[in-house]
């Protein structure tokens, strides 16, 4: 499939086998299209500050930070993480080629070197509950939740004989490892951590599983949960902007659609539909049968191995109806199929598995 312009295994084995290897042992994807910008000189702080919805002043070197960027009216261009290696160096993680020119642009008269390197470090993540033991056997370094919390990132860490920047983040809702790694070096990182894997019942994953994971965790993404017409309150990244930050982009548009804007991010069980659901408009149900007034749209629906197979959206719906046990109806093509807002999101919400000490 087409995943931001590059080319992602839509399902490599299976994808319920992929699904239970995340959630049970853990699962190995390629993310190497994500887009990655280092930044370097007295000001780049300053710069990335100034363009994402988060204050990284608050951060120390070492720690990441999960954000937004947002254009000058405060719509979401993208969802990112940006890591803190030093007040003068600083590296960025998006999925939009609008990021780049947004940083070219602003950096324009700074004393900042802005390099994008997608291409030159391919990016492999190893999720689930199991990914930090299969690691350790393949490093001396100390990957304990003290010396290697969530949200963190370690450099020239050596997996298997090759450094790599690994970070501790991931988008399934479960404890997780990202690994970036120079370009020649990548196929050996792979080959080594396929070899490493069949120990711990490691499987590829593909992105129809990684869809299954990511709607029961509640993540976003681009083109599905947000366009260039959607504010971060309404699909769901409200709470990445930290609106006291003494620069923020976009600042009135983001005010005003925090105070005006009806819909937010939850999600929805609904009787029937699976894929189909998805793009479906929601309703509140009339007095009479069928449906009433529209109350909201499912960005996209699975059937969710978590709940039996039954069909699960993430949806966004207007915050007068987005109460867990609402009811609501989905026009699925030509039907109309009954549901449920139900509380958000489904899968660990504290996201407790994620942050798991050992």
């Amino acid at each position: 499939m087409d995943l931001f312009g590059y080319a992602a295994p839509a399902v490599v084995t299976d994808t319920s086998g992929e699904y239970r290897a995340v959630r049970e042992s853990v699962g190995l994807m390629d993310f190497s299209m994500l887009r990655k910008v280092d930044f370097a000189g007295p000001g780049a702080l300053e710069l990335v500050d100034g363009m994402v919805t988060r204050d990284l002043s608050r951060l120390r070197p070492g720690q990441i930070v999960y954000g937004a960027i947002v254009d000058d009216d405060g719509k979401v261009v993208d969802d990112c993480t940006v890591a803190v290696i030093a007040a003068d160096r600083v590296r960025f993680c998006g999925a939009n080629d609008r990021d780049w020119e947004m940083f070219a642009a602003a950096a324009a008269g700074m004393d900042v070197t802005v390099t994008p390197f997608t291409d030159e470090m391919p990016h492999l993540c190893l999720q689930g509950p199991r990914s930090r033991q299969m690691l350790a056997a393949l490093t001396d370094a100390d990957l304990s939740n003290t010396a290697f919390p969530y949200y963190t990132f370690r450099d020239q860490v050596s997996i298997a004989g090759v450094p790599v920047f690994m970070t501790r983040l991931g988008y399934t809702a479960e404890l997780g490892y990202e690994l970036w790694v120079s370009r020649p070096r990548a196929l050996e990182l792979w080959d080594a951590l396929v070899d490493a894997g069949r120990a711990w019942d490691m499987r590829l994953v593909g992105m129809t599983a990684l869809d299954l994971l990511r709607i029961e965790g509640g993540f976003v993404i681009g083109g599905v949960e947000y366009d260039a017409s959607v504010s971060p309150y309404e699909c769901g990244l409200g709470w990445a902007v930290d609106r006291d930050k003494a620069r923020l982009r976009g600042r009135d548009g983001l005010e005003r659609d925090r105070l005006a804007t009806t819909r937010r991010l939850t999600s929805v069980v609904l009787e029937d539909g699976g894929d189909e659901a998805s793009g479906a408009p929601l309703y509140s149900p009339a007095p009479s049968g069928g449906r009433g007034e529209s109350v909201g749209l499912v960005t996209q629906a699975v059937r969710s191995p978590l709940l039996g197979g039954r069909t699960l959206g993430l949806a966004r719906v207007e915050a007068t109806h987005r109460g867990p046990g609402t009811p609501v109806v989905a026009l699925v093509g030509d039907r109309e199929v009954t549901g449920e807002v139900v509380s958000h999101p489904v899968y660990d919400p504290e996201r407790t598995r994620a942050k798991e000490k050992p």
